[in-house]
């Protein structure tokens, strides 16, 4: 299967071979040619599945450059995520002069109500900068003819359910509606099926992703044990990139302060940050220019970083799912990943939850 045969333009095709893409991920196959059809689509993929190109591809082959309206709007719960949404975009805009506007907050309003006077024909959006916009009358989604909701499990965790239904009230009734989620909860179901005819549902190989490529292992401690423990893993191994998974914003803001006395080269970033040093963070790691980035899960989603070896989860995920969308940042491309996860007393049952989903006892790292 190539991307040719899924009815994608020579001119597209080309860029993906210069960014080192030539042939579709399981989650491209199965939906790039149903979503350029106009079928609505209901896909469950994990982060690093290339979920983002199935269904900017189709967008862009049928986004008409001449037609002076917004066409499509992709909307998702994080900064980071629409930043990364763009950037794929503008990399496509190559081969098809496509006019992208990012609305996002912590971007200044102002230089982003003089790019809507001109002409936008994809918009890429959080709902709370989205919604704004559509109070001031500065965007008018009267036209659009796709939406994409982007990551809906965590955009209902962050509570913008009435605002996604505010944003749907604003379009027309003939919309093609897509919905992408790393898992397709009943909330997320209900959601979709409301505003979709007939939708698609594809579903790629859940677990193909976690075992195949990763060790994982754990390490059994005790609250106060626990820094300690993290200290003599990372001094262990120490990996060339990895991300420390912490579960609240204030609990990383500590361990950035604990590692850095200890002489361990880290940064944090969460949704405190403001945008412009969020992404001045990101480029230095993705840079190589320090070891450990320290985050929480909402804002590392949907953060793909080549070069990652190793995965800390200093503190137990809520969920399974959550498991395997921290420790998939890692064994990218085939590369073998490592990860470790961080256990005491008070966290069996989410460490047995977590191996009953991945089928597997995870090993134990003695220290």
């Amino acid at each position: 299967m190539n991307f040719k045969k899924l009815g994608i333009s020579e001119a597209l095709v080309k860029v993906l071979k210069k960014n080192g893409i030539t042939e579709p991920t399981p989650v491209q196959a199965e939906s790039i040619n149903h979503i350029k059809g106009g079928r609505d689509a209901i896909c469950e993929a994990q982060t690093g599945t290339g979920k983002t190109l199935a269904f900017l591809l189709p967008i862009f082959e049928n986004i008409s450059p001449d037609a002076h309206y917004v066409q499509a709007l992709i909307v998702t719960p994080t900064r980071e995520l629409a930043l990364q949404i763009t950037e794929e975009a503008k990399k496509l805009k190559e081969a098809k002069d496509v006019n992208i506007l990012a609305a996002y907050g912590g971007k200044d309003i102002s230089s982003q109500l003089k790019k809507l006077k001109g002409n936008t024909h994809l918009i890429i959006a959080t709902p709370g900068r989205l919604l704004d916009h559509i109070q001031r009358k500065t965007i008018n989604l009267s036209k659009l003819k796709t939406f994409v909701l982007d990551e809906a499990d965590q955009m209902l965790l962050m509570g913008f359910k009435n605002d996604i239904e505010t944003i749907l009230k604003c379009t027309p009734k003939k919309l093609q509606t897509l919905c992408f989620s790393a898992t397709i909860s009943p909330d997320v179901k209900k959601l979709a099926y409301r505003y979709m005819k007939d939708p698609l549902t594809i579903s790629t190989k859940k677990q193909e992703l976690t075992l195949e490529t990763i060790k994982q292992f754990v390490v059994e401690t005790t609250d106060r044990k626990k820094l300690d423990a993290l200290c003599t893993v990372l001094k262990q191994d120490n990996p060339f990139m990895a991300i420390i998974f912490g579960r609240t914003k204030r609990r990383v803001d500590e361990l950035e302060v604990d590692l850095y006395k200890r002489g361990f080269d880290c940064q944090k970033i969460h949704s405190d940050l403001t945008q412009t040093k969020r992404e001045k963070i990101m480029k230095s790691f993705r840079n190589g220019d320090f070891q450990y980035l320290l985050a929480t899960d909402v804002a590392s989603r949907g953060l793909d970083i080549s070069g990652v070896s190793h995965i800390y989860n200093y503190d137990m995920p809520e969920n399974p799912e959550s498991y395997i969308h921290r420790i998939g940042r890692t064994g990218r491309a085939g590369e073998d990943g490592y990860t470790c996860l961080f256990a005491t007393e008070r966290d069996k049952k989410k460490l047995a939850d977590v191996e009953s989903t991945i089928k597997s006892k995870l090993p134990r790292r003695e220290l």
